[in-house]
Formats: structure tokens, sequence, C-alpha cells
């Protein structure tokens, strides 16, 4: 076969292939926006003309449309429009001005005349030399008009002046960013009855306000704080009420990393509708294993600022007696799980064993997790744990630049059980510290922060003391 006659033919099997290959892909930004691919047949009339491409989103960012097509790369567009400028009762008679039409009121009158003048209450008309203003509102029941006047679309659309040397039938690729498109993810975990291991759930929740539907589309989700020089303004599109769309028996989404970012890839085609809540599967772990700590940090409110504070009074405040439970989890494949979780509200739940119901036992936020670190959810404060801090001894001597501070933390358990609690303790005065005294082990957190881990027997109190000494 000559060679140049294969060249062709494997050039137009690839066209053929790509020809079955229309249809819409979409990749959603957790920062309400979303780039949109799609690949359609349109048709050129001519070497040099205007081509029309339209159910575009109403949100489209017009300087970010990348055209290729792909049955003549070669095409070049001239000039672009995006036009908006939808149908709409206000702007019909906008553009009727001087011009006749029908008006039918609830009465069965019927009005036909020039149209001069409008407002939201009335129509003016002038029916040969009389002026009639007819009542707008519950009043008018019809309004005929000749013709849609010029300018005047009723769907998003973008204009091309397109140069070709291919005339006809070609397919395209067209890609933008729009805003109105968003998603996050929603995790429902249920406490086995000894509160060591969990099954976990999550949900993708996607929100679509672009002004667009989107049917079958290839979906895509992109988590991490993607940086955009400025936010996309709305441009017009459509206000309605959510609606909620369950797909049962989801797929999950494939999860890889992609530059420094994770994509999320759904593994059918599913279609988002304008003004539509969708939600999805994303994951299920079972049998996860969990960590419970109770932590006491008696003034959470007091922070090391930089500064060397030596006011006698800071610190001595009401002191908190609130004891955190804090429930740990690794996000790792030993423990079932693995999978990079994006940001997004956990909501924790517990059967009762007297019925098996399950019961609410509180919920927290993660920020973008990758695989094997901890994730420590904040659910509630402890009813029947209970701390107390005071501080028992402060003084401090400018000459010889040196400060001291000594504290006593009571910890009470009245469950039934032992229970471990970790005392967390600021150093807040000054970056330069020593512990001189304590009345248990303690272990360094960060520059500014020690833990005590004590055990507080049932229906006991455990009590640490410590000195601090800061020198400067």
């Amino acid at each position: 076969m000559n060679k140049s006659i294969a060249v062709a033919a494997v050039i137009l099997a690839a066209g053929l292939a790509r020809a079955a290959d229309e249809g819409v892909a979409l990749t959603v930004y957790n920062q309400n926006f979303g780039v949109v691919r799609e690949t359609r047949a349109v048709a050129v009339p001519e070497r040099e003309g205007w081509i029309r491409f339209t159910d575009v989103a109403a949100q489209i960012d017009g300087t970010s449309v990348q055209f290729k097509s792909l049955t003549d790369p070669a095409a070049r567009v001239l000039e672009q429009n995006y036009e908006y400028d939808l149908v709409s009762a206000d702007k019909l008679l906008q553009k009727y001005i001087d011009r006749t039409l029908n008006v039918l009121t609830k009465d069965g009158s019927r009005y036909a005349g020039t149209l001069l003048s409008f407002d939201p209450n009335q129509l003016v008309l002038r029916q040969d030399k009389d002026i009639v203003m007819v009542q707008r509102g519950d009043n008018v029941k019809d309004i005929q008009f000749g013709a849609l006047p010029d300018g005047l679309i009723t769907k998003p659309t973008l204009v091309w002046k397109l140069a070709t040397a291919k005339p006809g039938k070609q397919l395209v690729e067209v890609a933008y960013q729009t805003g109105g498109l968003n998603w996050h993810a929603d995790y429902n975990a249920v406490l086995n009855d000894k509160d060591t291991a969990l099954d976990f759930g999550g949900w993708v929740t996607l929100d679509n306000q672009s002004g667009a539907t989107y049917k079958d589309a290839k979906l895509k989700l992109i988590a991490g704080d993607v940086r955009k020089v400025q936010p996309q303004a709305p441009m017009g599109g459509f206000k309605a009420r959510a609606m909620m769309a369950m797909d049962a028996a989801a797929p999950q989404f494939e999860e890889k990393s992609f530059f420094e970012y994770h994509l999320y890839t759904m593994q059918r085609p599913t279609t988002v509708a304008q003004n539509q809540t969708k939600q999805v599967e994303l994951l299920k772990a079972a049998e996860v294993p969990v960590k419970k700590v109770f932590l006491y940090e008696g003034a959470p409110q007091f922070r090391f600022y930089g500064g060397m504070v030596t006011d006698a009074n800071y610190g001595s405040q009401d002191c908190n007696k609130k004891v955190n439970v804090i429930i740990e989890v690794k996000n790792s494949k030993a423990n079932n799980m693995g999978m990079a979780l994006p940001k997004g509200k956990v909501r924790l739940y517990k059967r009762d064993a007297a019925d098996a119901a399950l019961e609410f036992i509180g919920e927290d936020e993660i920020d973008h997790t990758p695989k094997d670190e901890t994730v420590k959810l904040h659910i509630g404060d402890a009813f029947d744990v209970v701390g107390e801090r005071k501080r028992t001894d402060f003084k401090v001597d400018s000459g010889r630049h040196v400060m001291e501070e000594t504290f006593e933390i009571r910890v009470r358990n009245h469950k039934a059980e032992p229970v471990d609690v970790l005392v967390k303790e600021t150093l807040y005065r000054w970056s330069n510290w020593e512990i001189t005294q304590a009345s248990a082990k303690w272990t360094k957190f960060d520059s500014n922060a020690i833990h005590f881990p004590v055990t507080v027997e049932k229906d006991g109190e455990q009590v640490v003391t410590y000195t601090v000494k800061y020198t400067w």
C-alpha cells in the first residue's frame, strides 16, 4: 500500500473514532467553579464565517474559552462573542417599543396597538388616535408578539467567526471555566459499642447553579487549594430551589494525586442538571480502628504571641472545666482506609444497645487529609469527667530576669470505669522556659506546650502540680 494512503487511512480512522466521542466532561473544584470540556459536531457553512455554539453555562468566563477543531486543526477563531441577552418578558417589551402587539386581559378584552412604553404596573398602547393604558399583573392574561426581535436568544451562546480550509461538518472541542459549580464532602461514621472502631462512609455533594445542564457527563472532582487571581463574578444564571437527587448504588470514585492536588474520577457518566444538588458515594470503610482521647486544657484562651508577659493577672482568670472528647483516626490502608480525604464535615453516631437505634454523638470538620495522616475529631465534651486549674504562686524578679509560676490541675472522674486524660498546659509568658518541679511525668508537645498523661480512677481525682521558670 502507498505510504501516503496508509497514513491517510490512519488519520481518517482516528477522525472517525473521535466523531464517536461527542459528549461533555466536567471537572468541578471545591471553590465554586468548574471546567467544562465538550466535543460536538457543528456545521461550518463557509471558509470564513460565523458559527454558533449554544447551551453553554450562563456563568461562563468568556476569557477562558479554548477552541479546537478536531477535523481541521488549522482552523482559527478570528472573533468570539458571548451572547447572554436571554429572552424575558420585559426584554421582549423593550424590543417592541414602537411596534404592534396584542394584549388579552382576564375579563376577555383585547387590545391591539403600538407599544409606547411600559413599567411593572401598566402598558401604554396607541390605538389609531387613542392612547390606552392597560394594567399589568394579574389583569394581563396574554400578550402576543409577531416574532422574536433581533438580539434576543433563548440560550447562552458562544459565537465564533471561524476561518477554515474545510467547510462542512466538523468535530470541535471546546473548553471553558464557569462559576456556579461547587462540591463538598460529607462523612458519616458509626462508633462501635467499645469506642475502639467505627464504620466510615463519605459522600460527595455537587451543586450546579452555573446555568447549564451537563448530560451524561464524565465527572471529575478536584480537592485542594487552587489559586485563582480573581473570583468569578456571575454574569447571569437562574436561581431556584435546589432539588435532591440521590444516586443509589453509585460506584466509588477513583482517586489519585494530580499536580499538588487530588483528583477524584467518577467511574460512570452522570447527568448534572441546572439547579440540582446531587449526592454520590465517595468511599466506604468498615471496622476502622480509632483511639478515644480525653483532653483537658484549663486555659485554652491563652497563647504565646511572641512577646514576654510579666503581668501578674495574665492567665489567672476563671479556668475552663470542660474535658474535650477527641476521636483519632489514622487514614491508612492498614486501617481499611488510605484514600486522600477532601475537607468536609464528619458526623458521628453510636447505637443504643437497648433498641439498636443510631444516636448522634457529635461532629467536626476536617481539612484536606492525605493518606497515612491522623484525623482528630473533637466531637464534644465529657459529661462525667471535669477539670479544674488554678495558679498557686507567681513571682517575678525583673532585676535578675527571672519569673516563676506554679499551677495546680485537678481532674475528677465520675464514670464507672477509669479514664486516661491528657492534660495540656500552654506556657504562654515567654519562649525561654524550664519546668523546675512537676508532680507527674510530662512530655514536650511543642515549643510552648507540655502534656501530662494521667489516669483517673473510677470516682477518683488526679492532681497535677508544676512550676515553670522563665528567664530572659
